[in-house]
């Protein structure tokens, strides 16, 4: 099993949650994060001045079987894609075991 931790454009989530239904990722969380990233400069508008050291993103976490990764690192890479600084990250990790609590299913049972 595998964990995929994607760092996001909160403008890109309805289309990377799109991707993902379509390559049949069906759980996974979300939440609104605040990060800090590599421009250092400010923008301009009207005559105030923003700073863009706080990103706003969105976090996905997603567990799910090593057979669908490929495709759901493909789905979460083509959706999120703007071309510009900022569209984010993705980290994937080994997981050595899950359950679902309510059935007491283990390891693969336990995430489908």
């Amino acid at each position: 099993m595998k964990k995929i931790e994607a760092i996001i454009r909160k403008s890109r989530f309805d289309d990377v949650k799109k991707a993902l239904h379509g390559v049949e990722v069906n759980f996974f969380s979300y939440w609104d994060v605040t990060g800090i990233g590599n421009e250092k400069q400010g923008h301009v508008y009207r005559g105030i001045s923003y700073s863009t050291a706080d990103i706003q993103r969105r976090y996905l976490s997603i567990v799910i079987s090593d057979e669908f990764l490929e495709r759901t690192l493909e789905a979460i890479l083509e959706s999120a894609y703007t071309g510009k600084v900022g569209d984010g990250k993705i980290f994937v990790s080994e997981i050595t075991e899950a359950y679902r609590i309510r059935t007491k299913e283990a390891g693969h049972a336990g995430i489908n």
